[in-house]
């Protein structure tokens, strides 16, 4: 007997793509429309919504009288929904990211009767590594997937296990997730054509059902389908129609030999885009600010607010969480998608700052008005350099950081900002026009400290903090309209107290808030008595072409490249030559022009020493540089002959005590159709790379798998560092990397200008990705480019680089907020929160929770990032451990007396709930 065929009706939704989220969705409620009346019309029929609770949202939105036939269609197994609120695109948001995304769309899911218990990813572009860990420890055992798969799997499932070896049953969609569509061309015929395609797929399916994913992008099946594939079923072969999870369930063995283990980035069987790492800078830029923004805000409100925040937090997370679909924050969009995208994120990150500056404002509220409160969202303690507006010292003057336990630190001077805010002559009637200006006491953001009134003169003294009495308007306004009742001319002038910008080292504890304050030094700076370095660091400084502080040491060459020696002695050469080439793509695939023209060599190069220490040391290096303006209008596989001369800022920086170098570029973007990276030459040259990102490092070579009919160019995501050889590079955003010149060096791909969505004829793509839709804002013309990462040398690797640490260091700078209390107090003692050591632990949440029948806690979520796992110590005020797993179900708990001790297995994630 034929194999027998499993019908899956469905549709896959990009939520927004070439077309904006509102009009896509008006398109969705007409779909889900006609799918509720086909199932009500015909209880044999069955329907899987794309596995994203978010179009199941969008579409009781509009149709809210529908969520009672919504529910009974789900709790009798017609409708699947869940398990992800978006379908995301893995690489470009974080692990804690995916997390989140599961837990809603699961509990969206379970209020209208319960998800579907698959990973399904249908579309993304490739999959990491810990997929399979996220999925079984939210207790999902199957997935369901179509990109990235190696060609090593030569059936239609597989195991696909995670780093840690958690494993998932996988079904392969190696057709796409429309493979039925064919079949049901001819409604006549459909018994005939799925019988040649058993008959061309036999070798895949084995003894198993054929599966048919019988629907495509954005329409719903045809309402006949039921009776067609009835007609089509015969003794010979039998025909059902299932959801995703029936399927998986009810007709398939468990029993699967092949094992995949790692990420997903084969371009085997299906295109894996992977030009969208790389083109629309500024979500991904966006995305990462968001990000951060949000994981300080629950920090922050979990360990020093009272406030009930989570409807701003579980907006902001929703808000997130949507644009990682991925057709989002991958910028394959048209413009007006890509704006709404940017706005998105730019709410997300609105919300979640307001949450984090309210739970900051608590203990702000303890520390004196001329004095500074720093809060550390790490759970380590860390010596963080912050720059703070000062009074300006006297000519002579030496200021000092003095912190709550009486120890003094020297500070940096930066800069003196003027202390004339205007200076205007009027006629004595327009006195009273200036009063306007004033709101009670504040006048041009300042607070007014005191004011002179002379005839013909009137002086305002402003201060941040003022030091006379009180000031009352009122007598200012009868003052000055007597003074204004005898003509003339008058002088108005504002004076602020002379300001500076100072830089200050401030000592905080893990998870912790310190406080300070900046003052006139008269006497000898006392040793902090505790979390105090053993020695102290070697200063920053600084020449005209070289940096240093006694960990790191740069020289600026004749061409603005840099040469970088690590603590190690390990040296770097020729660190930032910047290559720009065409690019003749899309927002999918870079394509390099055929006739290209590479432009490397700077036309002029300037050395700018900036601060020359002792606690930072800055350099600005401008290289200008001729680009091409564009493709020729002539011919896309040509540069323009007409250039544009570019300068780009290359901005230097070393810190006391850090062991890498800070680099920041940044140019105006004057040309279309171009690629710029950033090169890191290597000492010698390596085979391996290796990235950091979603809970794991994963190592990558120097090619690629291909066979489908898209090029297989090696680029690669990072999201916290990029290894390889001797260099380690720290990003602060999704980045995109390859390994050059054979292994000579890393690139980072800075920015990536393209004008279409999709191109239809690509030479290193087979088939169209989408429509050849303009995408001018793509090219970001006009636009300000700016990125920001570390280089750390060192030929230890990436663990005895300690990387990932130093990258959360990177990523993530203190708080700082000005004091509330009445100027002159004391300084409230420093205070801790939870501390977590141990060796390669990434902290990935740390957020309160309302939690079981015990009561509310604080839950931490952490990874072992190496293969030999860690021993993390959690330490901070509770009395009791409960393990849960990714949904924030209870495992175990424990009591504890002194401090928690986790031994986590390799690149296992685990989550606790401390009360």
């Amino acid at each position: 007997m034929r194999n027998p065929a499993v019908f899956v009706p469905h549709f896959h939704w990009d939520r927004e793509w070439y077309e904006p989220f509102q009009v896509f969705r008006h398109r969705l409620v007409a779909a889900l429309d006609t799918v509720l009346e086909t199932a009500e019309a015909n209880p044999d029929f069955r329907f899987t919504v794309d596995g994203q609770m978010a179009a199941v949202e969008d579409y009781l939105e509009m149709r809210p009288e529908n969520r009672d036939r919504l529910v009974a269609l789900v709790t009798g197994g017609q409708l699947a929904i869940g398990p992800w609120l978006i379908l995301l695109d893995e690489f470009l948001c974080s692990g804690e990211t995916i997390v989140r995304n599961l837990q809603m769309g699961w509990a969206a899911a379970a209020e209208l009767g319960g998800s579907m218990p698959i990973g399904y990813l249908p579309d993304m572009f490739g999959h990491v590594a810990q997929m399979p860990q996220i999925l079984a420890r939210a207790g999902i055992e199957h997935a369901a997937l179509w990109r990235g798969v190696p060609g090593s799997v030569d059936g239609h499932a597989f195991r696909w296990r995670a780093p840690d070896g958690s494993e998932v049953r996988t079904e392969f969609l190696f057709d796409g997730y429309d493979n039925g569509l064919d079949v049901l061309l001819v409604p006549d015929q459909i018994g005939r054509a799925l019988g040649e395609y058993a008959e061309m797929t036999a070798d895949r399916w084995g003894d198993d059902p054929v599966l048919a994913m019988a629907g495509t992008d954005h329409n719903a099946p045809d309402p006949r389908l039921a009776t067609w594939l009835r007609r089509a079923s015969g003794d010979e072969r039998a025909i059902t129609i299932a959801t995703l999870d029936e399927y998986i369930r009810e007709h398939v063995r468990d029993e699967v030999s092949a094992v995949v283990t790692g990420e997903l980035r084969s371009h085997v069987r299906g295109n894996i885009l992977p030009g969208v790492l790389s083109v629309r800078l500024g979500l991904k830029q966006r995305m990462a600010v968001a990000e951060r923004t949000i994981d300080h805000a629950e920090r922050l409100n979990a360990l020093w607010s009272r406030r009930d925040d989570s409807p701003f937090l579980s907006l902001a997370w929703h808000k997130i969480i949507e644009s990682t679909a991925h057709d989002s924050v991958v910028g394959s969009g048209t413009d007006e998608t890509s704006d709404q995208v940017e706005a998105r994120l730019a709410e997300a990150t609105h919300a979640a700052r307001a949450v984090r500056d309210a739970a900051l404002a608590v203990p702000a509220a303890l520390v004196p008005s001329d004095a500074c409160l720093v809060a550390n969202p790490l759970p380590f303690p860390r010596t963080a350099l912050v720059e703070v507006d000062v009074v300006a010292p006297p000519s002579g003057t030496v200021l000092a950081a003095t912190a709550a336990d009486g120890s003094a630190r020297p500070v940096q001077m930066i800069s003196e900002a003027p202390t004339v805010l205007s200076d205007e002559r009027m006629d004595a009637s327009q006195l009273e026009r200036v009063l306007r200006r004033i709101h009670r006491r504040e006048l041009f953001g300042r607070l007014i400290d005191h004011y002179e009134l002379t005839p013909g003169s009137l002086v305002f003294h402003l201060a941040e903090v003022p030091a006379s009495g009180p000031f009352d308007l009122l007598i200012l306004r009868r003052e000055v309209a007597a003074a204004a009742a005898h003509p003339g001319e008058w002088r108005v002038l504002t004076l602020e107290e002379a300001r500076a910008t100072a830089l200050v080292p401030v000592r905080v504890p893990a998870s912790g808030l310190a406080g300070f304050r900046v003052e006139p030094s008269d006497r000898t700076p006392v040793r902090p008595t505790t979390s105090a370095p053993a020695t102290a660091a070697a200063p920053a400084t600084a020449t005209d072409r070289t940096l240093s502080n006694g960990l790191v040491e740069v020289a600026i060459a004749a061409d603005g490249t840099l040469d970088m020696t690590g603590t190690d002695g390990t040296v770097l050469r020729g660190v930032g030559r910047l290559v720009d080439g065409g690019d003749r793509g899309d927002s999918y695939n870079y394509a390099p022009p055929a006739q290209d023209v590479l432009v490397s060599e700077p036309t002029e190069v300037t050395v700018e020493l900036l601060e020359d220490g002792p606690l930072r040391a800055r350099t600005r290096v401008t290289r200008v540089y001729e680009w091409p303006v564009a493709l020729s209008s002539d011919e896309r596989d040509l540069r323009d002959s007409r250039t544009v001369p570019t300068p780009v800022e290359t901005l230097v920086e070393v810190r006391v005590g850090e062991p890498f170098v800070r680099v920041s570029t940044s140019f105006l973007n004057q040309s279309a159709d171009h690629r710029l990276r950033f090169h890191v030459p290597l000492p010698e040259p390596v085979t391996v790379s290796a990235s950091a990102g979603q809970f794991a490092v994963t190592k990558r070579g120097l090619t690629a798998e291909g066979g489908w009919g898209e090029y297989p160019i090696p680029t690669f995501p990072a999201s916290s560092f990029v290894s390889a050889g001797a260099a380690h590079v720290l990003v602060d955003h999704a980045t995109e990397y390859e390994l050059v010149g054979d292994g000579s060096g890393i690139a980072l791909t800075l920015l990536r200008a393209i004008g279409s969505i999709s191109v239809n004829i690509h030479p290193l793509r087979d088939e169209p990705a989408a429509s050849e839709i303009p995408a001018p804002g793509a090219q970001d013309l006009g636009m300000r480019v700016e990125n920001r990462f570390a280089v750390v040398p060192s030929s230890t690797g990436w663990q005895g680089a300690n990387a990932v640490a130093l990258a959360e260091d990177f990523r993530n700078d203190v708080l700082v907020a000005r004091g509330t209390a009445p100027a002159g107090g004391q300084l409230p003692p420093d205070a801790a929160g939870l501390r977590v050591d141990g060796a390669d632990i990434l902290v990935s949440s740390i957020r309160r929770v309302e939690g079981d029948e015990r009561g509310p806690g604080t839950e931490v979520r952490l990874a072992a990032m190496s293969d030999t796992g860690s021993t993390a110590r959690v330490t901070g005020a509770f009395t009791e451990a409960t393990t849960v797993d990714l949904l924030g179900r209870p495992l175990s708990a424990t009591p504890v007396t002194d401090g928690l001790e986790l031994a986590l297995g390799p690149w296992e994630i685990r989550t606790v709930v401390v009360r």
